[in-house]
């Protein structure tokens, strides 16, 4: 009974990460483009949000259901699958951490444009570029790490 818990508080946080970082990316993209101060402020409001409320609970939750489950089945924390699924969710972290400060800076200078009836600044814009392309290696990484949950591999350089 253990076991079914903890992989499936596992699995939902793993569904979390991916499905709440999709859909923050997919909305902040889509209210950017149209290019509205107020829209991209109040979006990004609910981004910072949702970041903070889904995102950062699973990042929790995660390292610690998953070293668990490891120790539950008896699977070494230093098989080659293990080590390098935990690498990459340092990679997805690294990205993650400057992607929020970004959303929280993003949202007060939409905010303050919008209060000012002004366009979004040449700083936003920047910072939304940097946004952007820090989500394609952090889903690329968050998907590497479902397929090695999912196969675990032997690899051999690590498990030897």
């Amino acid at each position: 009974m253990l076991y079914f818990g903890l992989k499936f508080l596992h699995l939902i946080g793993a569904a979390v990460l991916m499905g709440t970082g999709a859909g923050i990316a997919f909305f902040l993209v889509m209210a950017n483009r149209t290019g509205d101060a107020a829209k991209v402020a109040e979006v990004a409001r609910i981004v910072v949000i949702a970041d903070f409320l889904f995102t950062a609970t699973a990042v929790i939750a995660q390292p610690v259901t998953g070293v668990a489950l490891a120790m539950h089945v008896g699977y070494p924390l230093s098989q080659g699958w293990i080590v390098l699924s935990i690498a990459l969710y340092l990679v997805t972290g690294a990205f993650w951490l400057p992607v929020v400060w970004m959303q929280m800076k993003m949202r007060r200078l939409a905010a303050g444009a919008a209060a000012a009836g002004a366009p979004l600044p040449a700083t936003y814009h920047r910072l939304y570029r940097t946004w952007f392309a820090f989500g394609f290696p952090a889903f690329a990484a968050v998907t590497a790490i479902f397929w090695l949950m999912i196969s675990r591999p032997a690899i051999g350089f690590i498990d030897g």
